[in-house]
Formats: structure tokens, sequence, C-alpha cells
């Protein structure tokens, strides 16, 4: 027996949703209120109050008409919320597990369309003795990319937050609303088994009953345009690296100026960034935790943040010379026997040739190439995971104002001195690289294992 004394309809507009609230209106204790969060109405068009409660109590408020619908005893109470809805109510509904959930799908292309036809008729509902308005819509590619953007981007957070909590939602899409088996599946889903059968409502019809070419203008040009639509995301970079967090201890904190943070990446030209810091001749302070760099901020309104971005290459070479010098003997030793990378062993490490070198970096990249794929058992050090997801990290705290590139610290490090009010000292020189490094081989091996960082930021073959 369901526990479920409300619900929620996931909807966007044109899904069918007004069909939908209709056929669940009509049954006795049963009461869906309408786009009862749309900012710029209450419920319906021209209504007043939702139990009660007004539309300027419900943006003082919003929770209280929340309560008032989900929470009444012995009557299912519901309504429609689409992603541009009130989004002070969202964490509420997805937390309350006595709500249940309907998610209402429709072809976009058909909701898009069918959406500007109402808008352009001003025809929103359709019943039988009403003629429909027959009308062309032209199709605009950019208007379209930007909704079902939203949408699916809306669709997802539901998607994870039913996920993340151990909920399900009962799925329909546009075809389903005029299935009497399926609306009465939806009503014994919500604990009404006491009915028999639920026939859908039958005071609307469908308003553009047309085959798509007559109900766009241009429908050539959209048929072009979809084309370059990819459904099924072949071009899609697959990414199974472990998402970072914000690594606040890493940053420095600089009181020249109005005040600058350092955000370094691990295994960027982190040094010679902090000779630079230093040469301003102002405290620097690091080791900070949310708390205190909070309180930093604030006391800091005019500060400047930036990190600084190495070629993946480069990077890759920083790390290997990370593991063959710095890193624990143990991660050496299982490089060997398990990661097919064959360092000599520890004692011989700063005896390699530089043809050695080469090797044993190409079989390197490939380890990085498997460990950024989740092929491996090992950890991902801050030092070989991908600048792009390192950034996403920052980002759950602090976005840089500025990020630089190691090629061009000198323009790049200038503007930031003089965005903060600063002289700016003399550019740090680049840590010295191997000549190998423009190989083409290992220019190749770089992108496979860094594919994400050349495409997100526009790193060339350039080293």
């Amino acid at each position: 027996m369901s526990d479920f004394n409300s619900f929620v309809i996931f909807a966007e507009m044109r899904t069918g949703s007004n069909l939908l609230e209709a056929t669940l209106n009509a049954i006795k204790r049963v009461t869906c209120f309408g786009e009862a969060f749309n900012p710029y109405m209450l419920g319906w068009h021209d209504t007043d109050q939702i139990r009660g409660i007004s539309k300027q109590q419900r943006e003082e408020d919003p929770l209280s008409l929340l309560a008032a619908i989900t929470g009444r005893e012995d009557h299912l109470s519901g309504f429609r919320y689409f992603h541009d809805h009130d989004p002070r109510v969202f964490d509420a509904i997805m937390a309350n597990r006595r709500c249940a959930k309907i998610v209402l799908t429709r072809n976009p292309l058909e909701s898009y369309v069918s959406t500007e036809l109402a808008w352009h008729t001003n025809q929103w509902k359709l019943n039988q003795t009403e003629t429909p308005i027959p009308a062309a819509i032209e199709y605009d590619g950019a208007a379209f990319r930007k909704t079902l953007a939203s949408i699916r981007e809306f669709q997802g957070r539901v998607l994870h937050r039913l996920q993340t909590s151990g909920q399900a939602a009962y799925w329909l899409n546009y075809d389903d609303l005029r299935d009497s088996q399926i609306m009465t599946g939806l009503l014994h889903w919500l604990g009404r088994t006491d009915l028999e059968k639920v026939s859908p409502a039958s005071d609307q019809v469908p308003q553009n009953p047309r085959e798509m070419s007559s109900k766009v203008s241009n429908f050539d040009a959209m048929r072009r345009d979809l084309s370059e639509f990819d459904p099924f995301e072949l071009s899609r970079i697959p990414t199974f690296e472990p998402k970072r967090g914000p690594a606040v201890p890493s940053f420095y904190t600089s009181e020249a100026g109005g005040g600058l943070v350092f955000m370094p990446v691990k295994g960027g030209p982190t040094d010679p960034i902090l000779s630079w810091l230093k040469a301003i001749d102002a405290p620097i302070k690091g080791n900070h935790n949310q708390t205190s760099l909070r309180k930093w901020l604030r006391c800091h309104p005019d500060h400047r943040s930036f990190t600084v971005l190495r070629h993946p290459l480069r990077r890759a070479w920083s790390a290997f010379s990370h593991l063959i010098g710095a890193a624990p003997a143990e991660l050496r030793q299982q490089m060997r026997e398990t990661h097919r990378v064959p360092l000599p062993a520890d004692e011989a490490l700063f005896d390699m040739t530089p043809e050695q070198q080469h090797q044993l970096f190409m079989d390197f990249l490939g380890f990085l190439r498997r460990c950024l794929n989740g092929q491996t058992s090992l950890q991902m050090l801050p030092v070989w995971a991908s600048q792009t997801e390192v950034l996403a990290g920052f980002a759950q705290f602090l976005s840089p104002d500025m990020i630089m590139r190691e090629d061009t610290l000198e323009r790049d490090l200038n503007w930031m001195a003089s965005a903060a009010g600063l002289p700016a000292p003399a550019t740090p020189l680049s840590e010295p690289m191997p000549e190998f490094l423009t190989d083409n081989t290992l220019q190749k091996a770089a992108q496979a294992a860094y594919q994400r960082d050349y495409i997100q930021f526009g790193f060339g073959e350039q080293v």
C-alpha cells in the first residue's frame, strides 16, 4: 500500500501536463493545483489564492504553500513543476518521500514547436467545440538548443536526486496520457487501488495533429540544423576520472595590493609563481582551511584569484619526475610489477640515458591514459589528475578570476599585477624540460591520456 499523501508532476510546457491534471482532478479526493510555483502566476491564470495562500504570501514564503498543498491527509494533492519554477522549493520537494514524483516527458522538438505555435496563436487548450487556429512557426535553432539544454539539465537534476535518495518516480510519456490502463496504473501506484478504471480526461483534444512539415515554415532548414545534433553522443569524451575536492589547503594568499589568491595545480609551475609572489615583498600564507580562507576573502574585498595551466605533456613529465624522485618506493615497485612501467632499480633511476628516459616516459603516458580511464586500482594522485577535473574541484569553493597559461606568463602576470594595482616583478623563468618532449609519438600519447584537457583548454602540440 502506497504511503503517498501528495504528488508533484515534473513536466515542461506542451508535454500534456494540462491533460494529466484534468484526468487527476476528475477523481474524488485528488486535486492538482496547476503550476503552483510558476513565478508569473499562482496555479492558473486569474487565480487569487491556493489553500488560502496568496501569490504575495507565496513569494515571501514558498514553503508555506508547499506545506499547505502536500500536508493534507485523506486527500491526494499535488501540482505541476517545470524547470523554471521557484527553485526555493525544489530541495524540499525532493526530500519529501511522501510526495510522489511523476515525470512527464515528450519529444522535445514536438514540445518546442507546440509551444511556439501556442505563443503565436495564443491558443493553449482546445476542446471539442473549438476550432484550432491554423499557423506555422519559423524554427530557431539557437532557441531550440537553449530550451533543450535547460530541460535536460533539469531532468538530470531530478534523476540524480531520485537516485541519491533511493526514491522511484512514475515515468510518463505524452503518448501515455490517453491510455486508460496506464492512467489506472498511475492511480494505483499513488495508492488509489479502490479505483477499478481511470479514464483519461475527454474535455481536451490534440491541438496540432498535423505533420511537422505543415507546422514549420522553414522545415528544410530545420532538418539541416537538426542533422548536426548528436543524439547518441558519439562525440562525447567518456570520463571515469574521480571528481576532486576544492583543495583549499594548497592555496596561497598574498597581502599584496587588494590581496591575491594563488590556486596551484599540482604538477604545474608552482615554485616559479611563489617566487614571483615573494618578489612583491608582501606576506604570503598557505595551509588555509575553508573557514580561514572565507574570513580572508571577506577581509580583502578587492582580492584577485588566479591559477596557472601547464601544457599536458610538460605536466606529465612533472608527474614522471615526481614518480622517480619524490614518490614512495612502494609506488615505483607497484609500477614495475603491475602497471607496465618497467622502471630500473631505484639506485639506477638517475643514471638513465635520454633514450631510456624517452622510452620509460612513453610507458608512463600509457599508464596515465589507463589511470585516467579508471583502468587501474591506483588512487588518482593530484599530480597526474586532469587539469579539467582539478579546476572543477576548485570551483566548488572558489572560481579563479584568471586562468593563466605557463607559456604566456609574462603577459598574464603583468595583467594580474595591473588589476591588483601592483608593480609587476620580473616574470619567472619556465622550468627546463627535456628536448625529446617535442617527439611526435609522445605528443600523441599525451593527447590520448589528457584528451579532455586538450579539448577543454585548447592545447596544441607546442610544449
